[in-house]
């Protein structure tokens, strides 16, 4: 949400500093998350100055070009001019040398120059160039009252804005307006003295006539709480003047015209949505707040056709459906031009209504942004005469009709308890009474009852967020300054029983190993577009977990699972030329079972996974380093690290190979007989769907499993060994479809007791190796804990693990 340091200072009178302004903001709970100058006029009219041409006469070398003389206060100055109209004793603008004129999205810096052979020591300025119009028939002509010297920002009154850029939490929707913000603000500085805040003056509203009046009724009042309006007759369509474009323009908004930009302007002063509906459209001169019938099609403003749900409320004429209430305004009845009259409503609707239609159709307006999160109930007939005001003020007419306010049940405020002992407790400090008072006064919260042990109030309907004593004393505490409550010195610890294994700590243990590693931490959203597990046997559709009500079609669904969202960020990464990546990432994903249960919530599960990616190059290009691309054998090395960092062992480990949609290559993993990773490289057609065209290898670690398997496992520590480890060697000719798990297991399996370790370091098929069979030579590390091995007995152990593969792998040992 944008905010106009000037516009603020309409409702109050304060000149801080802009540092310290946003540094209160965001001690109240309004976080200014970025402040950056605002000018009307591009570039401010910097290095810009008044002029009066002296001489001119015809460039000697080119007809089309003057040689002017130009005073500008301080010196004069010889400029060449290419403007038809130019001509002495004319008060002109002037940009210096050095200054930057923007031509559009361009812009041009001014030096000093020679122009057909006649020196050039500035430019004399047309409208376009000063970006004060488009015209560019030749230079601009000031009224002679204008005084050389005087800067043009000066002349011109171009004042520049602030603007702060506020990360609006959604339960302080009180504050999406500037007069919320100027509240809060009045409201913390009126600690030190008092400020007055300034609401816009309604007092000289007034009906002129009676002669357009409107019925309204209220079909739907659950949906419908409150519904003002009146109408204004004999109005002029037409520009806004300069300070509401100026005001709209400062926090990113485009000007349309006079009536609609007050409607937007009052929204972004007051925080209430209004909506103008050209009255000639409003057929039988009936405004009716009503659904109407499923699958009923709506034309909205952005020219789109709508099929509404039947619990879409919809503001309608005697005959049809006008605008999508609190959303979206439709095309044919919206304020043009040639509208002479207006019906300016004014509403408080239902927040779960507007939002569930806002979603349903995927809208989101400034309006719905509002609406959905409760605006104040009590300040639409208030708004209305504000906006009303105005719009006689611009567009001229008279408001030719009575308040319609229909409130069936008006919304009462919050009562609620505050104790002085509770406050003082929850804060950890005391903080003096009167100014307890002083701050919740300033908050608009009536104090109905003050007692020595505490206080009853009635807090305003607009703050949606403080209904409870401890919301109240966080308001107390927001206004009062968290930074002023002292710490105590007094420290308290409690002895508290947790699980082994420690989740949270395994959980860091491992993201600290794998960042040391070269990986970087990815968090991705649980929400994500079901069109992913289209056709996907791994992950059925059916066991999605549908959003009823989504933010977008692409966040429809929970996911099942973290490789998508991994497959995102990689694609985001590569558009930005950064193809090599090694990334990781602890998250839940959810799951809906297809099988019958009396509970539906447990058909529902969820499951946290530890996702691996690595794509791209191994490590950075180097004068002294080759390139080396990801392999699946490196992302094996990081998954065989995370397992051995949590003390697995391969005792209990079994590997297989297996295929399936997601991958090409994978393999397997499971301990003591349950899954805990598959890993791979991903399959050509998803990394095509994701428009990735290098490789990606994807490690699924499930993470719950894994830790769970970790329960009841503990660590034991033994002595360095005193006595050395042997290292021996085997080559044997193997068939092909013997892997080296098989070795491995199966030597472990006959060596129990002295084998510490078996590694491969070569595998060979070619020459002198028979077709179908491959060459392995592979290490045996052997150590006896008690003794020094022996040559005669590593011999003998040698021979059993040999003899063990020519009968079990059919080997054939090399001599």
């Amino acid at each position: 949400m944008k905010i106009s340091y000037n516009w603020l200072q309409q409702y109050l009178n304060i000149s801080l500093p802009p540092a310290r302004l946003s540094e209160i903001l965001t001690n109240i709970g309004l976080e200014v998350e970025n402040m950056e100058e605002y000018n009307p006029i591009k570039g401010g009219l910097e290095g810009f100055v008044i002029g009066e041409v002296k001489t001119c006469i015809k460039h000697p070398n080119a007809k089309n070009l003057s040689l002017t003389t130009v005073d500008v206060g301080t010196e004069v100055l010889d400029i060449v001019c290419g403007a038809p109209n130019v001509a002495a004793g004319q008060k002109v603008v002037v940009a210096t040398i050095g200054t930057t004129v923007y031509l559009g999205d361009n812009s041009i810096k001014i030096k000093k120059s020679k122009i057909r052979g006649e020196d050039s020591h500035g430019m004399i300025c047309a409208e376009d160039e000063l970006g004060m119009g488009s015209g560019h028939d030749g230079i601009m002509v000031l009224d002679q009252d204008a005084k050389p010297g005087l800067l043009a920002k000066d002349f011109f009154n171009i004042k520049s804005d602030l603007i702060f850029e506020i990360g609006l939490t959604p339960n302080r929707i009180d504050a999406a307006s500037h007069y919320g913000v100027a509240r809060d603000l009045a409201a913390y500085l009126s600690q030190d003295h008092k400020v007055d805040l300034h609401k816009p003056p309604v007092s000289n509203f007034k009906i002129d006539n009676k002669n357009r009046p409107v019925t309204v009724s209220i079909e739907n009042e659950e949906a419908c709480h409150r519904y003002s309006g009146l109408t204004i007759a004999n109005i002029e369509v037409k520009e806004s003047p300069e300070w509401l474009t100026t005001h709209l323009k400062a926090i990113g908004l485009k000007p349309i015209n006079n009536v609609v930009d007050v409607t937007n302007f009052v929204l972004h002063e007051l925080g209430q949505p209004l909506h103008a509906f050209d009255l000639g459209k409003v057929k039988g001169d009936k405004i009716i707040v009503k659904t109407l019938k499923d699958g009923t099609v709506f034309k909205s403003l952005d020219e789109q056709e709508r099929k509404l749900s039947a619990e879409d409320l919809m503001i309608c004429n005697e005959e049809e459906g006008m605008c999508i209430a609190g959303v979206f305004g439709g095309i044919d009845s919206g304020v043009t031009t040639s509208t002479k009259s207006i019906f300016l409503e004014s509403a408080y609707f239902n927040p779960v209504w507007v939002r569930k239609t806002a979603r349903r159709h995927g809208l989101n307006t400034d309006s719905s942004f509002r609406f959905e999160r409760g605006t104040d109930p009590n300040i639409t007939v208030f708004a209305l005469k504000r906006a009303a005001l105005l719009i006689k003020e611009l567009a001229g007419g008279e408001i030719s009709s009575d308040i319609v306010d229909l409130y069936p049940e008006p919304v009462k405020p919050f009562k609620v308890t505050l104790t002085y002992k509770n406050l003082d407790r929850l804060i950890g400090n005391s903080i003096e009474r009167e100014n307890i008072k002083t701050i919740l006064k300033s908050l608009d919260m009536e104090i109905t009852s003050d007692r020595e042990e505490g206080l009853k109030l009635l807090v305003p309907p607009y703050r949606v967020d403080v209904q409870r004593e401890c919301d109240v004393i966080e308001e107390i505490l927001r206004i009062y300054g968290y930074n002023f409550i002292e710490v105590s010195q007094h420290v308290n610890s409690t002895i508290t029983h947790y699980k082994k294994p420690d989740e949270h700590k395994l959980k860091n243990t491992i993201s600290d190993m794998l960042s040391s590693n070269g990986f970087n931490e990815a968090m991705t959203n649980s929400l994500t577009k079901a069109a992913y597990y289209e056709n996907l046997e791994s992950y059925p559709v059916s066991n999605l977990v549908n959003i009823h009500n989504p933010l977008s079609i692409d966040l429809n669904v929970m996911r099942q699972t973290l490789l998508f969202g991994g497959l995102e960020t990689v694609a985001y990464n590569a558009n930005r030329k950064n193809n090599s990546l090694k990334l990781y990432e602890f998250g839940n994903c959810y799951f809906k079972s297809d099988k019958e249960d009396h509970d539906p919530l447990r058909k529902y599960s969820q499951q946290q996974q530890l996702a691996l990616f690595i794509t791209g190059n191994k490590s950075d290009l180097s004068w002294n380093q080759s390139e080396q691309k990801s392999t699946f054998f490196g992302l094996k090395s990081y998954i065989n690290l995370v397992l051995s960092r949590l003390g697995i062992d391969e005792k209990g480990i079994s590997t297989e190979e297996f295929s399936n949609d997601i991958f090409d290559i994978a393999l397997r993993i499971t301990f003591n007989q349950k899954l805990i990773v598959e890993y791979g490289m991903v399959n050509g057609k998803l990394l095509k769907q994701f428009e990735i065209d290098q490789e990606v290898f994807y490690a699924d670690i499930r993470w719950d499993t894994l830790t769970k398997g970790l329960k009841g496992k503990h660590v034991n520590f033994s002595e360095l060994p005193k006595y050395p480890a042997v290292k021996r060697d085997l080559a044997m000719i193997l068939d092909n479809k013997v892997k080296f798990e098989d070795i491995r297991s199966l030597a472990l399996k006959a060596e129990k007791k002295l084998l510490r370790d078996v590694s491969i370091f070569d595998v060979f098929q070619g020459k002198n190796i028979p077709e179908g069979k491959k060459s392995y030579a592979v290490s045996f590390i052997l150590q006896d804990m008690t003794q020094t091995l022996n040559d005669k007995y590593i011999n003998r152990i040698m021979d059993n693990l040999a003899n063990s593969f020519e009968k079990e792998l059919g080997a054939e040992i090399r001599k």
